[in-house]
């Protein structure tokens, strides 16, 4: 699979998942590495389905990762598709055990977090990646080409997996900034 065009990852379609509250800072789950999983299970399917459930409700969010919802699985789930700074699109996808197999071309942009309100900060971040994972429900193997805004998103929820907030990759106060608005990532 690539990381451009789109698509659907199978089990979302038959299975609607049901919402999540997402935790905030400084719950103990979020700074906690999360455990492999099997990708074929039956509760994490439905772990899968509640967290694509939780991101289409945040509407201007474009990732989630399954810590952010109280679970401590390797799982992320996201969809950069609307997002105005996005150029590539691998669909709206969740991944189960996802690593990061290639990142080059670094570069500091903004970013927020669901988990943190009212705070946006300059990251640096590989602008392209190539990420490993599997399909949640299948457990098909999946490689997924992404860059600019798809790329930072897809690292930022990596990071989550690792029990880290994009807080603990800022270089210092300046780098913060009040959130101005919902376009940013």
């Amino acid at each position: 699979m690539s990381g451009r065009g789109g698509g659907l990852w199978g089990v979302a379609r038959g299975r609607p998942g049901t919402p999540r509250e997402v935790l905030g800072a400084p719950h103990p789950l979020l700074s906690a590495m999360a455990e492999p999983v099997d990708p074929t299970a039956p509760e994490i399917v439905a772990a899968a389905a509640d967290l694509l459930a939780t991101l289409r409700r945040k509407t201007s969010t474009t990732g989630l990762a399954a810590p952010q919802i109280g679970l401590s699985w390797r799982l992320i789930a996201f969809d950069t598709r609307l997002h105005p700074r996005s150029r590539s699109w691998a669909g709206e996808l969740v991944l189960a055990n996802p690593r990061l197999a290639r990142a080059s071309h670094w570069d500091p942009g903004r970013e927020g977090c669901a988990s943190i309100t009212g705070l946006t900060a300059d990251v640096p971040r590989a602008t392209r990646i190539t990420v490993r994972g599997h399909l949640p429900g299948t457990g098909e193997p999946v490689t997924i080409e992404a860059d600019a805004l798809e790329a930072r998103c897809i690292q930022h929820q990596l990071d989550h997996l690792d029990g880290l907030l994009f807080l603990d990759r800022v270089s210092g106060a300046l780098s913060l900034h009040r959130r101005l608005h919902s376009c940013d990532s």
